[in-house]
């Protein structure tokens, strides 16, 4: 991992196996990611396109689930993993994430050849922004950018215009990362206001409301500085099957039960990682130009550690 200022100079560079032997970076293409798990159900098991519409409890604690094209499933189970607008979470009670002031684009470099990047995480800081990029694959190199922004602002589809506007924010940056989004398909190129919800106990509804319950970003969307949402995720799943997989095999616990103990176990792991990711996101985006001083060469050279900066990655679960 390398860190350095926008003029190009390196401020920290982090081994991992000399540092902290427990700890590692795996970047993974989403697309990749999802094909991956896909390819473990049974044929015909997914249903694209499928966006839903309206959402009903019936009186025998069934759900009734209407889709945009008229469809509609009566379910016994319901898991909304439905990201960060869910309409689930919105029957539930769930207030909608608020914006942190902040945004990012994002993109997806492509090299037929191979791409030329060492496999290390770079960081650049500035003041008020900053960016990174890292290797996903031999041939994709994934970049962002980040900046402050005191609205969401419009929402723009126009791929040349959001490249044109994410390289007129770092256009005296570091050459590499000029190339890499020289190097990247126009329509990779996202930008999203970044957002999150925080759970506050006894004020934010339960995770689950009889047989429907929420994952991932649908409960709790976080913003990605520290690299989590998609983990916490993954996170959530594994937990949830082994909960829900105990009910429907015994006798001695409900579906209900099963989604109450689910949200018990994971509300203590994700609501402070929520609040650390807006607090660490809100400190990388200092504009003061004494305080970014102060952690360009005070802070990242001499006060960070690998091992704590990462602890938050660490997570243990029982064999499934």
């Amino acid at each position: 991992m390398v860190v350095k200022s926008e003029d190009g100079r390196e401020l920290r560079s982090f081994n991992f196996k000399q540092e902290d032997d427990s700890q590692e970076v795996r970047a993974v293409e989403r697309r990749v990611l999802l094909e991956t798990l896909a390819s473990q159900l049974p044929p015909d098991t997914i249903q694209y396109s499928s966006r839903l519409v309206k959402i009903e409890a019936s009186s025998n604690g069934d759900t009734l689930l209407e889709f945009i094209d008229g469809s509609k499933l009566l379910a016994q189970i319901v898991i909304g993993c439905d990201g960060i607008r869910s309409p689930i979470a919105n029957w539930m009670g769930f207030s909608e994430p608020k914006f942190v002031g902040h945004c990012a684009f994002r993109g997806l470099a492509s090299y037929s050849g191979g791409q030329p990047l060492e496999s290390r995480v770079n960081y650049i800081y500035g003041k008020g922004l900053r960016a990174g990029y890292v290797p996903v694959s031999p041939t994709k190199v994934y970049w962002f950018i980040c900046f402050n922004s005191s609205s969401p602002g419009p929402k723009i589809t126009d791929p040349t215009v959001l490249k044109k506007q994410a390289k007129e924010l770092v256009e005296n940056w570091p050459q590499e990362l000029i190339n890499i989004m020289d190097s990247t398909p126009d329509d990779t190129i996202i930008r999203t206001p970044l957002v999150d919800r925080w759970l506050w106990p006894a004020i934010s509804p339960p995770v689950s409301a009889g047989r429907v319950v929420l994952v991932g970003d649908a409960w709790h969307p976080m913003t990605p500085n520290l690299g989590q949402g998609a983990c916490c995720a993954l996170e959530d799943a594994v937990v949830l099957a082994k909960k829900l997989a105990r009910a429907i095999n015994s006798d001695n616990t409900s579906v209900e039960e099963a989604f109450k103990s689910y949200g018990s176990e994971r509300w203590p792991r994700i609501f402070p990682l929520t609040i650390r990711a807006n607090l660490v996101g809100s400190a990388l985006q200092w504009d003061n130009p004494v305080v970014c001083s102060v952690r360009n060469n005070i802070v990242i050279p001499k006060l960070v550690r690998l091992g704590p900066l990462l602890e938050h990655t660490n997570f243990t679960s029982e064999s499934l």
